[in-house]
């Protein structure tokens, strides 16, 4: 009884936290485009709030743990979040978060092999053809997403994929990320001062369009971290890599019906190489 018990409450907070991470999408493409929000202060408020919120995970949370963020994990988090946020401007929560998804994972499985590690054939044939997804993404036609756009949710997963890459290890990921959220906030802050001091960005914003960014930093993103490392013990690698493929589907659905988004045979496509390809890389290391 206790074993079901375990495995039911596993099952539904993993798939509350697939739905936080989806919804990053569908709100910030939400707010950019039905609020006066910029992309800029959308991401500042975002920052701080998801910040505010870890820290209270972190403050009321049980004692004895280690760890903490640093500047350059904040970087890397703080373009993400910049990246994402700008990119969300013109491009659908569809096709984001599938950009977003794969260039995550691409990065993360480029830097394996950077450092030597061998994939097995199955690897490789899912590397080129979610590769050939992305690019199929991309390619010229009335559904293709807009190239500035995309260029920068590509960035922003490269930033996400080194971001977690850096976090490996260096402690309790809660109180890490949480370290590293108010150090993001903090660039994220300074850097729309100064624009908006030199005139380069006219800070705009409502309050629907703020209650989107709080909700985006503090469910979406803070409790949905938090979820997240909460259930990674009870998965095991290729079981928490495989689970992620399902965010942009998600996403897609979400964009659907908040959003009136239309599916186009060129993205179901491209979605069905990209993580169909990715599925193969993950399952095929756990079968070599």
């Amino acid at each position: 009884m206790a074993t079901n018990l375990f495995v039911i409450r596993t099952a539904f907070l993993i798939l509350v936290t697939m739905l936080a991470f989806a919804g990053n999408s569908v709100l910030c493409r939400m707010a950019l485009k039905h609020t006066t929000i910029d992309a800029a202060t959308f991401t500042s408020i975002r920052l701080v709030s998801g910040a505010v919120v870890l820290w209270l995970i972190v403050r009321f949370a049980r004692e004895g743990r280690t760890g903490a963020g640093n500047w350059w994990s904040a970087l890397a988090l703080f373009v993400y979040a910049a990246g994402f946020s700008l990119a969300y401007v013109s491009l659908s929560a569809a096709t984001g978060a599938l950009l977003l998804f794969g260039s995550v994972q691409a990065t993360m499985i480029g830097r394996g092999i950077w450092q030597g590690e061998r994939l097995a054939r199955l690897q490789w044939l899912g590397l080129v053809v979610a590769l050939a997804g992305l690019v199929g993404l991309m390619l010229p036609g009335l559904a293709a997403p807009p190239l500035l756009g995309a260029a920068l949710m590509v960035l922003a997963g490269a930033a996400w994929g080194v971001y977690s890459l850096r976090g490996k290890g260096a402690g309790d990921p809660t109180l890490v990320t949480a370290g590293n959220f108010w150090r993001a906030a903090v660039l994220a802050l300074a850097l729309s001062a100064l624009m908006q001091a030199s005139a380069v960005l006219d800070a705009s914003w409502d309050t629907e369009g703020l209650a989107y960014a709080v909700a985006s930093g503090a469910v979406t993103s803070g409790l949905g971290y938090a979820l997240w490392y909460s259930v990674l013990p009870a998965l095991k690698a290729t079981q928490a890599a495989t689970i992620q493929l399902s965010v942009p589907v998600l996403a897609a659905l979400g964009g659907m019906a908040l959003l009136g988004e239309v599916m186009t045979d060129q993205f179901v496509w491209a979605s069905v190489a990209t993580l169909g390809g990715i599925a193969l890389v993950i399952w095929g290391k756990r079968t070599s």
